[in-house]
């Protein structure tokens, strides 16, 4: 429900660093917040966007004009003990904008409306937000950090004296980052560690109804350490930018050197992976975010429509030794993946696991498990020590 004085809306709006001031009324919690404005294309999915850790630490506008209108499902979870219907345990964006709120919603999955969640989250939000123009700014201009301000002093142009805070700056993967490890579906074939940098909950659905084993371990996890325990790594996806994860650089840095494992990367994984080979990242004007970027397959040519959500990406003009492109952004040239020429290792920018968007590259995860399948028979055929099962001081979801 709308946040209200005397049952009137509250006041609220969205001030730019760079000046402008977009007003609008609450929806949400009525509380203000900092973060990076940046936008998503996607027409349906907000409970999966605004659970997504990738999220963290930014106001996110959608350009879909009407948003709210199915509400907001429960937390259910499957048989796995993964949520059915949300990425995360909670809303991790800072705060949306939406064009039109739909105070009335109808859904078979819905236990409240998206107004209640966000307050029962303290996440503000605002309506009536000339959402185009406020989407061209940004594409302009680039993604620029942001004020959500509720209440009486929201049109108030105080902008300069405003000190605005990056959320670029912290590492925030240490922020959603799991704090002990988990395991899932721990009687799996395979045994994969998830190095989690703000992972999924569909990822993790993606590698367990396949079959694997999954260890969730967090991001600065000296995983060399226990390798010997897993048949295969998967670096997940997170939010902010990959330069503050040094750590977990470093440690992939290590497997790539020490490791004879077959890797998987996916988003932020893209990221760590190409730091740990050599290469360097920069920050997209405005990022690509949404269900419908175009990803090509440098090998086949083949062009997929993929989900995406990052705002860094690998410079690959000049790919170290033994590497190579493995898909390219139609749209903009950006890197979408890089590949060991000789090694079962590669990974990528976009999401093949989207939910919800595009499954059109959900076969990278049976590429993968292929590949982690086949390296742990020519192992075991060599009599060569396979991953062991270590469940003590491990929660286990079964």
């Amino acid at each position: 429900m709308p946040s209200t004085i005397n049952n009137s809306p509250l006041p609220a709006s969205l001030k730019l660093k760079t000046g402008q001031i977009f007003t609008g009324t609450s929806f949400g919690a009525p509380v203000s917040t900092f973060g990076e404005a940046v936008f998503t294309t996607s027409l349906v999915g907000y409970p999966e966007s605004m659970t997504d850790p990738s999220y963290t630490g930014q106001i996110l506008v959608f350009t879909q004009p009407l948003i709210g209108n199915y509400g907001v499902p429960g937390q259910d979870q499957d048989e796995f003990g993964l949520y059915k219907y949300f990425e995360s345990d909670g809303i991790q964006v800072q705060g949306i904008i939406v064009n039109d709120y739909a105070t009335e919603y109808s859904h078979w999955t819905a236990v409240e409306s998206l107004g209640e969640w966000c307050t029962r989250y303290n996440i503000p939000a605002i309506s009536g937000v000339d959402t185009r123009a406020l989407t061209q700014l940004l594409r302009d201009q680039g993604s620029t950090l942001g004020q959500i301000c509720v209440g009486q002093d929201s049109h108030i142009d105080n902008i300069d004296s405003i000190d605005f805070i990056n959320p670029n700056n912290e590492n925030l993967v240490a922020k959603v980052s799991t704090k002990v490890p988990l395991i899932y579906n721990p009687k799996g074939d395979v045994k994969i560690a998830v190095i989690d940098c703000g992972v999924k909950q569909n990822i993790i659905r993606c590698l367990v109804t396949r079959g694997a084993a999954v260890t969730v371990l967090p991001h600065d996890y000296n995983f060399n350490a226990v390798a010997d325990q897993f048949d295969g790594i998967f670096i997940s996806n997170g939010p902010g930018s990959p330069t503050t994860c040094v750590e977990t650089i470093k440690h992939i840095k290590t497997a790539l050197e020490t490791l004879n494992k077959p890797i998987f990367g996916i988003c932020m994984g893209n990221l760590l992976l190409g730091m740990a080979a050599g290469l360097q990242v920069y920050k997209l004007p405005f990022g690509n975010r949404g269900h419908n970027q175009p990803a090509l397959h440098v090998d086949t040519g083949l062009c997929y429509i993929t989900s995406q959500n990052h705002g860094y990406a690998l410079n690959d003009t000049a790919m170290p030794k033994g590497w190579k492109r493995l898909f390219v952004n139609a749209n903009d040239g950006s890197n979408e993946g890089i590949q060991h020429e000789t090694k079962p290792i590669f990974s990528v920018q976009f999401h093949p696991e989207a939910k919800g968007g595009p499954q059109d590259t959900v076969y990278l995860f049976e590429e993968f498990l292929k590949n982690v399948r086949t390296d742990k028979a020519e192992a075991e055929k060599h009599d060569v020590p396979v991953a062991k099962v270590q469940k003590a001081a491990i929660a286990t979801f079964a």
